[in-house]
C-alpha cells in the first residue's frame, strides 16, 4: 500500500508527536520507570535495544526500567526529528549528547511509534553511542 504524500508529516499528526515526546524525555532523565514503561506497548513483541542490552517484550523492558540506576541521565538533545505516515504510525529520531566524567558521549536513537487503541505507543526503539 502506497501512502500519499498528503499523509506524510500531516501537521495534525506531527503535534500530537512533538506533544507527547517531551514526557518521554523528562521520564528518561528522572528515570521514571512506570511512566517510561507505560509508553511502550504492553507486548511480548515490544523491543527495546539499549546501549548494553536487548530487551524483548515488555517483561523484558519493564524490568530493565526497574532495575536502572537513576545516576548521570542527563543528556542533551542535539536534533529531533518526527516523521509520521498516516495517522496512526510515526518514526521519532533523536542525537545527544551526554557528559560522563570528563567526556562527552555522542548518542542517537530511534523509536518506532504505534496509535493503538489505547493511544500512542512505542513498539520498537534502539539506543546507542557514536565511539
Amino acid at each position: 500500500m502506497l501512502i500519499p504524500a498528503m499523509l506524510i508529516n500531516d501537521p495534525e499528526i506531527v503535534a500530537e508527536l512533538a506533544a507527547l515526546y517531551p514526557k518521554y524525555e523528562t521520564a528518561l532523565v528522572s528515570n521514571d520507570a512506570e511512566t517510561l514503561t507505560a509508553m511502550f506497548w504492553d507486548s511480548p513483541y515490544a523491543l527495546r535495544f539499549g546501549a548494553t542490552e536487548n530487551l524483548h517484550g515488555m517483561e523484558e523492558i519493564a524490568a530493565f526500567r526497574k532495575g536502572r540506576s537513576g545516576a548521570n541521565l542527563a543528556r542533551t538533545i542535539k536534533r529531533l526529528d518526527i516523521v509520521t505516515f498516516g495517522r496512526d504510525f510515526a518514526s521519532v529520531t533523536l542525537e545527544f549528547e551526554r557528559t560522563i566524567g570528563d567526556r562527552t558521549v555522542q548518542g542517537r536513537q530511534s523509536q518506532t511509534w504505534v496509535r493503538l487503541p489505547e493511544g500512542w505507543k512505542i513498539v520498537s526503539a534502539h539506543v546507542s553511542t557514536l565511539p
